[in-house]
């Protein structure tokens, strides 16, 4: 397979997950500005959704202050914001165009046709019900386009590459969202086990469709401990870290059988994998959780960047 081939297929599937992370850090942000205990203490929940996508200092470049209608216009549709959900999709749509042959007639119509549908939503009216419509959509799309993927790709090299940038992008996100959850968004005059708290962890839960899986496995009440032992160690979450390298490697093994040679791609997820079945969580907060994820964070674009540099340039 061409190198640029391959380089538009990890990039299609990274901006199709990144898509649909950013839908689900509006909604989260959308159900805990509706808590009257969120507006406690110093933090706010439209700031903290601009710190977890990464982008706050590009925001407050053009806004004055975090509002409901500035972030989710900004995360959503505005031209000042390069990763917005508006581009990921405008992106995603020029490497699916470019690949186009690579494509299964599923995948090619699941995402032109969002970037179609994009056009009937309206920028300036994205609050309350609009949306929640508009975040359930653009979930549904990476939805539609992962699953028709999974179901009618030849497993293939050109499926490896998908596949890689769906978990490398996933693992980078679900790292995001729990780290601002712990290190930023609770006030620190809020009581830790509080309502404000469980509120939170809840909406957290929620946002990567898990509070129903924490029930499944932990049968307790939510605790911080617990949800970041799901949302990191845990294999049997799809999102979790530990699942997401589960399948990097599996993806970076079959391309070095179809290539027939590894390289420092295969090395570094398998080394982030054995750290993360190695690790205990109580190990994790005790050498700190937001210095765990700073540092899983780096390794993923290691990772990343080792995929680009070994197979795609």
């Amino acid at each position: 397979m061409l190198s640029r081939t391959a380089d538009n297929l990890f990039w299609l599937s990274r901006y199709v997950e990144r898509a649909d992370y950013l839908a689900r850090i509006l909604e989260t942000s959308s159900r805990l500005s509706v808590l009257p205990a969120a507006y406690a203490g110093e933090a706010n929940e439209w700031s903290s959704a601009l710190a977890t996508a990464g982008c706050l200092d590009d925001f407050l470049k053009h806004y004055e202050k975090p509002t409901a209608e500035t972030v989710a216009e900004f995360l959503a549709f505005s031209e000042h914001n390069p990763t917005s959900i508006r581009k990921c999709l405008e992106t995603a749509r020029f490497n699916a165009r470019a690949v186009r042959t690579a494509l299964t007639i599923e995948m090619w119509e699941t995402i032109n046709g969002a970037w179609l549908e994009l056009q009937q939503f309206n920028r300036q009216s994205l609050t309350g019900g609009r949306l929640s419509r508009f975040t359930d959509w653009v979930k549904d799309v990476s939805l539609r386009f992962d699953g028709s993927g999974y179901r009618t790709m030849l497993r293939n090299d050109a499926f490896s590459f998908s596949r890689l940038g769906f978990f490398v992008e996933r693992a980078d996100n679900t790292a995001r969202i729990l780290d601002v959850k712990y290190h930023i968004l609770l006030p620190e005059t809020s009581a830790v086990g509080g309502g404000l708290d469980y509120s939170q962890w809840a909406a957290i839960l929620r946002s990567v469709n898990a509070l129903t899986a924490y029930h499944w496995v932990y049968r307790e009440s939510l605790r911080p401990w617990l949800i970041a032992d799901l949302l990191i160690l845990n294999e049997q979450l799809p999102r979790s870290l530990a699942s997401c390298y589960r399948n990097i490697v599996q993806e970076l093994d079959q391309l070095a059988t179809v290539y027939g040679r590894q390289g420092k791609a295969q090395r570094l997820a398998r080394t982030l994998r054995t750290s993360l079945e190695n690790h205990r969580i109580e190990k994790v907060f005790q050498t700190g959780l937001h210095e765990f994820i700073t540092g899983f964070i780096r390794d993923n674009n290691r990772v990343g960047i080792s995929v680009s540099e070994q197979y795609l340039a």
